[in-house]
């Protein structure tokens, strides 16, 4: 027997099996009326009443519907809601300017959008045939309470479920067409990989826009677990709420956990969650010392994660071995920051010109009205990353040496960007990093490292080279550092290197020398 796998799995057995359990605590600071503390049957409730209201406005199954919104409890029902009843939901990154936002829902051809009261004014502009506020809005004249919403007509794991909207490391996003057969395999093995149960309790640090909250709001629900939203990352606050609603599980770039160390220094009384939290990182490669300050002052348990939002977005998955546990914390952080072994159903290689390179059932259906990138991204069966890698023949795990094009290529030698961060982080007074090329007359590029320090910290040029050329061959070593007050990054933690890179070969004809 074949049965459909689709998003709706995972909200059945919600309401199923915890109907009268927790099931999603909104954000209590926001501009719309928070959504009462939710058991998931009122979820699936407020569901079905989303779903008849797209109903009354005659949205068809296949179109699009477009949401911008900070993390709220309306978001995370919107996820469930539109693909659920056979629609396309498009989350869209709510940091993006009125006009990158007003090409995504042009683009995706969306036929109704929601925005978050917060951005209302700024996107007033950004228009489609149906145009909601999410909140009171929404509440009075969209949903509609107590009607029974049309059933999907043919349910199809491999329909479009959402299009994501890549976060923008190069110029123009494009749009990811998940299905429901993605979303499905990605929940399940992100399940398993973390060990999610039913006494687990998520807290949404992670966007949800972000490749659909890298699809933990759907396995979070088909467990049972109770979920907490986190409208904007703050440091002090997420030490809070885990203090408060006893919180064991979080996903996260390292800015999100580098907050959290800072917040923990000034926290009066012991650390939250010591020996109970599990945090998951990804958007970044970490520095080691990072990962070593999470398990000494949070005393939380560390995983690292590799993936993409074409990928659903988990294809590796690295804990620490009960072997590793007998190592060092240096060696060990060191072994921590690979991106890990595959994920249960992936195959991944390395291709001649060390390319990452993917094959799963998480991998992407394509990009939205793009078939000659979609063919680019797939050729010869299998995903291209864009990343550049290597697996270690000891224990297969894969390591990440850097995006393809942030390679830094400087006299011939090829330099990793993410290796100069790492070794500038450990560091005592640097805070954050971002290493780019910029051009040079002589080598073709140059190393060049933009530094941020730590509050109260001092550090010179010279010594941030000195501690450089200690640690890694010559070469690699920036020629050049800029200190800075800030490192710009996505809001999905991710630095925007081309733009970084771009007042440096401003009047070039290539972004390479």
């Amino acid at each position: 027997m074949r049965t459909p796998m689709t998003v709706t799995d995972f909200l059945d057995r919600a309401e199923l099996g915890f109907a009268s359990s927790p099931g999603v605590i909104d954000e209590p600071l926001q501009p719309a009326p928070v959504v009462p503390e939710s058991t998931y049957g009122r979820l699936g409730e407020r569901v079905r009443a989303w779903q008849a209201g797209l109903d009354a406005l005659g949205v068809g199954e296949g179109e699009r519907v477009a949401v911008v919104s900070h993390n709220s409890a309306r978001l995370l029902e919107l996820l469930f809601a539109v693909p659920m009843s056979g629609r396309i939901c498009v989350p869209v990154n709510f940091r993006l300017k009125p006009e990158e936002v007003e090409y995504v829902v042009r683009q995706s051809g969306a036929s109704v959008l929601l925005v978050d009261p917060e951005l209302d004014d700024a996107l007033s502009g950004v228009k489609a045939r149906h145009r909601f506020v999410l909140g009171e809005q929404t509440e009075t004249e969209l949903m509609r309470f107590g009607v029974q919403p049309r059933p999907w007509a043919n349910p199809d794991e491999d329909a479009t479920a959402t299009i994501n909207y890549t976060s923008g490391t190069t110029a123009r996003p494009k749009g990811v067409q998940l299905t429901h057969r993605n979303i499905w395999v990605n929940g399940l093995t992100f399940g398993l990989h973390t060990r999610v149960w039913e006494r687990d309790v998520y807290l949404h640090t992670l966007p949800m826009f972000h490749c659909n909250g890298w699809g933990m709001p759907f396995v979070m629900a088909g467990l049972g677990v109770k979920q907490v939203v986190l409208r904007k990352v703050d440091g002090t606050e997420i030490l809070r709420r885990v203090e408060e609603h006893g919180v064991t599980l979080m996903c996260g770039a390292p800015a999100v956990w580098n907050a959290v160390l800072d917040a923990a220094a000034a926290w009066s009384g012991e650390v939250p969650g010591r020996d109970r939290v599990r945090i998951v990182c990804a958007g970044a490669p970490p520095p080691s010392r990072m990962i070593q300050r999470v398990e000494a002052e949070l005393g939380w348990e560390f995983t690292q994660i590799y993936g993409l939002t074409e990928t659903s977005p988990l294809l590796t998955f690295n804990r620490a071995a009960p072997a590793d546990l007998e190592l060092p914390a240096e060696e060990r952080a060191h072994r921590l920051a690979r991106a890990g072994l595959p994920a249960l159903g992936v195959k991944l290689k390395v291709s001649d010109a060390g390319e990452v390179l993917a094959r799963s059932n998480v991998v992407l259906e394509g990009y939205w009205e793009k078939p000659e990138e979609t063919a680019a991204a797939l050729e010869d069966g299998w995903f291209h990353t864009g990343d550049g890698g290597t697996f270690d023949e000891a224990d297969g795990h894969l390591t990440i040496s850097d995006r393809k094009k942030d390679v830094i290529i400087t006299g011939g030698e090829n330099v990793s960007s993410i290796e100069v961060e790492d070794t500038i982080f450990s560091h005592p007074a640097v805070a954050e990093v971002a290493v780019i090329g910029v051009p040079h007359e002589k080598w073709g590029e140059t190393v060049k490292a933009l530094v941020v320090l730590a509050e109260g910290a001092t550090a010179r040029e010279a010594d941030i080279i000195a501690h450089c050329k200690e640690r890694m061959a010559g070469y690699k070593a920036p020629t050049t550092v800029e200190f800075r007050d800030a490192i710009p990054r996505t809001a999905t933690g991710k630095i925007q290197k081309f733009k970084l890179r771009e007042p440096y070969w401003a009047g070039r004809e290539r972004g390479v020398n």
